[in-house]
């Protein structure tokens, strides 16, 4: 059974930066690990994401710039590395994974973590 983990939420002010981490049970190198949030009232969507095989990476023009994928394969681990950060990044972030490549769509992916809510203030 696959399990996904996130860790390293919190309360930030506006331009401050966080560290996201996302432990499995399954090695990423064998996985594409997408990073999703969502905000009160609004859609699930697409941050960033790493397709485990290649080390691709992928993110949203919301972040591009701002946040950086990563992984550890030797720990199992992914990270996502938050900088100067906007009131309109509060949400609550996920990490998935799935099978084969990287895809935008939350349908996509079969294993979810329960979730880190990050907050920041002006």
């Amino acid at each position: 059974q696959v399990t996904v983990v996130e860790s390293g939420g919190g309360s930030v002010q506006a331009g401050d930066s966080l560290r996201l981490s996302c432990v499995a049970s399954v090695r990423f190198s064998n996985y594409a690990m997408g990073w999703f949030r969502q905000a009160p009232g609004k859609e699930r969507e697409f941050v960033a994401g790493i397709r485990g095989r290649t080390g691709s990476t992928y993110y949203a023009d919301s972040v591009k710039g701002r946040f950086t994928v990563s992984t550890d394969n030797n720990k199992n681990m992914a990270y996502l590395e938050m900088n100067s950060l906007k009131l309109e990044d509060t949400a609550v972030y996920y990490c998935a994974l799935m099978s084969g490549a990287i895809s935008y769509q939350s349908y996509d992916y079969p294993y979810w973590g329960q979730g880190t809510q990050v907050t920041v203030s002006s």
